[in-house]
């Protein structure tokens, strides 16, 4: 027996060494609940099946022994063999420290000269095996009945710590793809013209030179707008309410570029202004209008704007003159329309329908966004 043990032994000397280093610290909360598991179910397969209740000692003995040996199999295999092996890519050496483990298990519970012995054998007055007698069958098979408590709880815990461990490995990918998305609408967010901003001040400067009772309005606009961008939009949603008020104030500022006025309508539907969406869709819409319509020419330019809602849903269609050589007012800031595709892809996937038609005069834009599933 010492021999047998002294060849088997060297196979867990990794994990006797890692258990050395980590008897600091606290067991893992799973892994005493698998120790409590597969002990009650071993304990209470016995208690079932068995019918030695007029050997109560013998049976007590034998089921702490067993106890014992579970433990020892689920402690080494959840805090050892599994972190510093399987999940490190050592598949192979895992299995082979594993089936060590239970060899030195199954032995030392089996020995013939341990003082439990006697508890395991089937009749008490049966003999010891001798150094150079030959195991029968039915030893065999005892031994394979004794090593199934610490075989099926060398498995279960391996099952359940690697289903444990795959959910949280997509925990972790759904974290980081939730990340990624946020981090790509930042930016997508934080992409404010510039050139509306400058020209906007511009514009407001020139009031205040006139000494305009406007200024000072369109300044508070200017500022309710920029307030919505630096701090609203952090939200993943918003009120419609707040949405409307942002693309006002953004037309209004730019009407101020022509005091005689220009030829843009827009009706904007605010009747259910507690509609949440995602903010700053729209905007890029009405801004691409005023970019490409050469609005300021009074007798050919014009733009369009209709929102509309319902209980599930919003509307935006935007028209606008095309000139009939091109035109771009400024050729940087904002969000392009091909970044508004991918924020829909996004934050409505499945929910959205966009049309972007060019004609020769006219350049025409409809978005429909269902909101069934965003409430």
């Amino acid at each position: 027996m010492d021999k047998t043990l002294a060849q088997t032994a060297h196979l867990t000397s990794f994990a006797a060494e890692s258990l050395k280093h980590r008897t600091m610290r606290p067991l893992h909360k799973n892994t005493i609940l698998q120790i409590l598991f597969w002990g009650s179910f071993w304990l209470l397969v016995p208690v079932l099946l068995s019918g030695d209740w007029d050997k109560a000692d013998r049976f007590l003995v034998k089921n702490m022994v067993v106890l014992v040996g579970i433990a020892t199999v689920v402690l080494v295999n959840m805090e050892v063999l599994l972190p510093q092996l399987f999940f490190k890519s050592k598949q192979t050496a895992y299995w082979l420290a594993g089936l060590a483990l239970l060899i030195v298990v199954v032995k030392l519970v089996s020995w013939e000269a341990a003082p439990w012995a006697e508890s395991f054998r089937p009749g008490l007055g049966r003999p010891h095996l001798g150094e150079h007698d030959e195991p029968s069958p039915k030893h065999w098979m005892r031994l394979l009945g004794q090593s199934m408590p610490f075989f099926t709880a060398w498995v279960g815990t391996a099952v359940f710590e690697l289903a444990a461990y795959a959910r949280r490995k997509e925990q972790e990918m759904a974290v980081l793809r939730s990340e990624k998305l946020e981090s790509e609408l930042k930016f997508l967010k934080s992409q404010v013209n510039p050139h509306f901003l400058f020209n906007a001040l511009n514009n407001i400067y020139t009031l205040t030179v006139l000494k305009s009772d406007a200024a000072s309005g369109n300044l508070l606009k200017l500022s309710a707008m920029l307030r919505y961008v630096l701090y609203d939009c952090k939200e993943a949603t918003v009120p419609l309410g707040k949405e409307i008020e942002y693309l006002r104030h953004f037309i209004a500022l730019n009407l101020l570029k022509d005091s005689r006025g220009l030829n843009v309508k827009a009706e904007l539907d605010d009747s259910r202004p507690e509609l949440r969406i995602a903010p700053m869709l729209f905007i890029p819409f009405v801004e691409n209008a005023f970019k490409h319509s050469k609005v300021e020419d009074l007798a050919n330019g014009w733009i369009d704007i209709r929102l509309k809602t319902d209980e599930a849903a919003v509307t935006l269609e935007v028209r606008n003159s095309l000139p009939k050589t091109g035109f771009t007012k400024n050729e940087t800031g904002g969000i392009g329309l091909e970044n508004v595709r991918r924020q829909l892809e996004l934050l409505y996937p499945n929910r959205h329908e966009l049309r972007i038609e060019k004609g020769k005069r006219e350049f025409k834009v409809h978005l429909k966004l269902s909101l069934a599933n965003s409430q």
